[in-house]
């Protein structure tokens, strides 16, 4: 290509030749089969809740599950799984935490002395340890990792994008008007770094009253299927509001939630 600058990295063309694959390449220790980043436009939509759920539904289908939790500056997976401490290592590697239900995670908080450490780092340093959470970590036989990515499209997912090899985004939004701007900032991200998009999740979608079991749209009526039409994607799940779920987060519970309403997104999946 004439216009060519040698740099793949930031090259957005999908049929060059003389591009090469640039992504990390899994250690020894490791043999992850299928990774799906879990992404949102904006943050405040749930999307952690969302990635944890996900991969306590998938795990419960029998297939092994991990979590690499790139949201360095707000890590919250460890606490949704209860899991408090520091990682270890041996010979080979990091080694990952692993929950009540066998989901291996590994987050900057198990690294940390203590879970309220500030993470005060630039950007080239935060790009480094994401790269090492997949390349130091001893993740063993892993059929779906999900990476719990934080909100917007900076550093961290083009770090994540360009250096791993994902099958595929989810993206997480809620009902609101401002929906579409969050999903086409996602999608348009994806699109640019040839990442497929398996579909959209809305959470936070309604609440089901306990005594009249009438849904009320707390966030108004829903502008995800429109959006989805206009980007030619489907929508995954509609996940309502429950009380029940922050409160098993907040306990380290996660993994008890109600995880039915994650049954489409998996056979999407699999």
């Amino acid at each position: 290509m004439s216009s060519c600058s040698g740099n793949c990295s930031s090259c957005s063309s999908s049929d060059c030749k003389e591009k090469k694959d640039l992504h990390l390449k899994q250690n020894e220790f490791s043999d992850i089969k299928k990774i799906y980043a879990v992404v949102s436009g904006k943050g405040g939509v749930g999307k952690s809740s969302v990635t944890s759920m996900l991969a306590s539904a998938v795990q419960a289908r029998g297939h092994q599950t991990a979590i690499l939790d790139a949201d360095i500056t707000g890590p919250s997976i460890p606490k949704m799984f209860g899991i408090e401490g520091r990682a270890e290592a041996d010979a080979s590697g990091i080694i990952p935490a692993v929950s009540k239900t066998g989901i291996r995670l590994m987050s900057v908080n198990l690294l940390l002395e203590s879970q309220d450490a500030p993470v005060i780092w630039r950007g080239p340093v935060i790009s480094g340890v994401i790269q090492q959470f997949f390349t130091d970590v001893a993740w063993g036989d892993v059929d779906f990792m999900f990476v719990d990515m934080p909100p917007g499209t900076g550093d961290v997912p083009l770090t994540v994008f360009q250096s791993l090899k994902v099958d595929g985004i989810i993206v997480v939004t809620t009902p609101q008007d401002l929906v579409g701007l969050i999903v086409s900032k996602a999608i348009n991200m994806a699109s640019m770094m040839n990442v497929p998009i398996v579909g959209l999740v809305e959470n936070m979608s309604y609440f089901v009253c306990p005594d009249c079991d009438k849904k009320h749209y707390i966030f108004g009526e829903s502008k995800t299927d429109k959006v989805a039409a206009k980007f030619g994607i489907p929508v995954l799940a509609k996940l309502p509001i429950d009380t029940r779920t922050p409160a098993l987060a907040d306990k380290g519970a996660i993994e008890l939630a109600d995880i039915e309403a994650f049954d489409g997104i998996i056979e999407k999946l699999l």
